[in-house]
């Protein structure tokens, strides 16, 4: 292991250009000798990137899969012979589903159906915690349409009603997801750690907790079923405060004025910065001082969506990871001394802490990578209009920036000790039959409705921050894809084993960490694996796999960036 004064100091930042540019590696002679890859790793993957999707159910992405309807004027996909099959929609479920059964859906009773690629701009559809455990409704996943269906106004059938959260796209709309998963790896069992939206979710991904909440700025009291605005908290029942739904992060120069929360656990970079290694959230958006084509900045940066046909500002303050944590946060939006210093602590100096405090925006991973220093792990998040979220970004846009990154990694020399991980926060509340019994409990009597009033679930409630039993943490939640893009990930392969999103906190900690875990509660203890995905007994010799960042289709090059 590199000491942290030469992972940190000046020869750290500059010997990390000069080793990349020499090359060579004893352990991996094709990748360039850069301080990051001669940290020990118990796997061949010396470079993590997360890129962190919104607002997609496994259902909703890979219902059919590997079978696609190919209408004339789509792109098509064929899968290749022997493709598995997931744990998707058929027979019944297909064509009598209880959504379509059960009367309390009223109009919006349904049954699923394909979304053509016309209609990739749908209704944000709702994703609450307790409204996603009431259409579950005790198991019987049959009352989606009545407690988080959303319609579009003018929409044809389903489309124009509640039963709308019934849509499925497949590989004709979806055609980057469907020809990474034909190509690499993909999970058909993972799910959301909790119940909920994409607070929650984002910090499960990198903490593995969404309690020990301080309400640093709030207009709302607990949650209370019978108000018309739901709060996004509750009261833990150990004089603490579980996070449930939205809130934005206290001190962002972009944050609600009226609701700014701070987390008081530890998250993964906490446990970086410990060790001296290099990482960083990359947030599209986050530069305040980028001028648009539009001639937006500041916190107002917005990019209008091709598809949805609507502005929608670039940055999203509830989506930022990091901005939660005061040890990891930067409120003011500060820019690193330099691209050399982006992933380390300290600037070149090494005395001064760096200002960006490992925040940034995406453009500066691109920048940060094409200079030779490639951070060890990255989380990345595109701007909003390509994030993939129901309402203000669409399917096609997402795959766009995630076929962006994917193709950019796989032209770099580090390419064969990288893993890509595609990953979603939250379900959106798009319908999915695949029920999971909680394996954490939770009994507010308010927000806890799965399994009967003030009820989800019937063990044992999780352990908070302060290591005793907390509500608010119900889960496994809804199910989510999940996708490992690598010259180490399996090829052509559904993996079955049960993961969540705090299992990429878990990867993160047994490859680089020496399987230290963030403690306080933290799912990453109890989390699956991913490693079944990838593997390591090969050569890591996958081919690399470009596709169209419009149409998702496989083409044999792109142009570099």
């Amino acid at each position: 292991m590199l000491s942290r004064v030469f992972l940190f100091g000046v020869s750290g930042i500059a010997m990390a250009v000069a080793l990349y540019a020499c090359g060579g590696n004893s352990a991996n002679p094709s990748s360039p000798a850069t301080v990051q890859n001669q940290l020990t790793t118990t796997t061949p993957i010396k470079h993590v990137v997360v890129i962190y999707n919104e607002n997609v159910s496994f259902d909703h992405y890979f219902a059919t899969y590997p079978n696609a309807a190919n209408p004339s004027g789509e792109p098509a996909f064929t899968a290749a012979s022997g493709t598995p099959t997931v744990n998707g929609l058929s027979g019944t479920l297909l064509t009598n589903n209880p959504n379509l059964i059960n009367t309390l859906n009223g109009t919006g009773a349904a049954n699923p159906f394909r979304l053509d690629r016309t209609q990739a701009a749908t209704a944000d559809q709702n994703h609450a915690y307790t409204a996603e455990q009431q259409a579950y409704n005790n198991g019987a996943a049959d009352l989606f349409p009545k407690f988080t269906g959303t319609a579009s106004s003018g929409g044809a059938g389903a489309f124009g009603t509640k039963g709308q959260v019934m849509g499925y796209f497949d590989g004709n709309t979806v055609t980057a997801m469907w020809n990474y998963a034909q190509h690499f790896a993909m999970s058909d069992n993972a799910y959301t750690d909790t119940y909920g939206p994409s607070t929650p979710g984002a910090l499960e991904v990198v903490s593995g907790q969404n309690n020990g909440v301080q309400l640093v700025k709030t207009s709302q009291q607990p949650f209370n079923l019978s108000t018309a605005s739901h709060s996004y908290y509750i009261n833990d029942g150990q004089g603490g405060i579980t996070l449930i739904n939205d809130a934005d992060p206290a001190n962002d120069l972009c944050s609600s004025t009226t609701d700014q929360i701070l987390m008081s656990g530890k998250n993964i970079g906490d446990l970086l910065n410990a060790k001296g290694i290099t990482w960083g959230g990359f947030m599209g958006g986050f530069n305040l001082a980028t001028v648009n084509s539009n001639a937006t900045t500041g916190c107002k940066r917005s990019t209008t969506s091709p598809v949805v046909g609507q502005a929608t500002a670039d940055y999203i303050p509830h989506h930022n990871w990091f901005q939660y944590f005061a040890s990891t946060a930067n409120p003011q939006h500060l820019r690193p001394s330099s691209t050399a210093a982006i992933g380390y602590t300290l600037e070149s100096d090494g005395k001064t802490a760096d200002p960006a405090n490992h925040q940034y925006d995406t453009d500066d991973f691109i920048a940060s990578v094409k200079a030779g220093n490639y951070p060890s792990v990255s989380f990345i998040k595109a701007p909003a209009f390509q994030d993939g979220h129901a309402g203000y970004s669409d399917p096609i846009d997402e795959q766009a920036f995630t076929a962006k990154i994917v193709n950019f990694l796989q032209q770099q020399p580090d390419w064969n000790s990288t893993a890509v991980i595609v990953a979603w926060d939250d379900s959106d509340g798009w319908y999915d039959h695949a029920y999971a019994n909680p394996t954490t409990s939770s009994f507010d009597a308010q927000a806890d409705q799965l399994n009967g009033a003030g009820k989800c679930g019937s063990g044992t409630a999780p352990n908070g921050v302060k290591g005793a039993a907390v509500n608010g943490r119900c889960g496994p939640g809804t199910r989510i894809p999940f996708l490992v893009i690598s010259p180490w990930a399996k090829v052509n392969y559904v993996d079955h084993t049960r993961i969540s999103q705090a299992s990429v906190v878990r990867f993160i900690e047994d490859n680089w960490l020496g399987s230290q875990r963030l403690g306080g509660g933290s799912f990453d203890a109890t989390a699956g694996s991913i490693t079944s995905l990838f593997n390591f007994t090969g050569f890591g010799n996958n081919p690399t796999v470009f596709v169209d960042p419009n149409l998702g289709t496989v083409v044999p090059s792109v142009p570099a960036i």
